[in-house]
């Protein structure tokens, strides 16, 4: 009979665990929001508010490789902010400032040349409110992408990689950046 009991008291102990979860499930419910649905409150939505940044074009010297890579930032967050659509008349500003770099990572040790590389974009952004002139995000980001070179005889594989290593990292710095400001439109910080 003892062994009977602490069997119901092991069950009994399992439907209170679940008990308590289920309850507090049902508390912290109310608590959810999606970030891109409407507000409830009649505020504009966080798509409408991404749509009102103006991303400023990327200063870089025409014809450079960076320009390319500045072009490539500036549509990729252009693409991702205001999706196909145009901009909304603009209520911020988002200024873009980046290097880049590239590094070994890899000899091949019977030629001793490279055999894996690194690409690599350090950003940093200001958020600029139109009305008022003032800084209201102010950040870094980075991304890096790393590439196979495919052996010596092959150069052109080498520059497609590298191209396609630049593309990579330039679309992480785009998400990056939107999903930063995302954050700041949507909690306000």
């Amino acid at each position: 009979m003892p062994a009977r009991r602490n069997g119901e008291w092991a069950g009994s102990r399992i439907a209170l665990r679940i008990g308590v979860v289920a309850v507090l499930a049902a508390l912290t419910a109310g608590c959810f929001r999606p970030m891109y649905a409407e507000q409830a409150d009649g505020g504009p939505a966080l798509r409408d508010r991404l749509m009102g940044v103006e991303v400023l074009p990327i200063d870089k010297p025409n014809a450079s490789p960076d320009a390319r890579i500045g072009v490539a930032i500036r549509n990729a967050l252009a693409f991702k902010l205001y999706g196909n659509a145009t901009g909304a008349p603009p209520t911020h500003q988002l200024k873009i400032r980046f290097s880049t770099s590239r590094s070994s990572l890899m000899l091949d040790p019977n030629t001793a040349l490279p055999s894996n590389e690194q690409y690599g974009i350090n950003a940093s952004y200001q958020l600029i409110e139109v009305a008022t002139g003032k800084t209201v995000v102010n950040a870094t980001t980075f991304a890096r992408t790393s590439y196979d070179i495919p052996g010596q005889f092959q150069r052109f594989a080498r520059a497609r990689a590298y191209r396609d290593a630049e593309d990579r990292a330039a679309q992480q710095i785009a998400e990056n950046i939107n999903t930063r400001l995302a954050a700041f439109f949507y909690a306000g910080t």
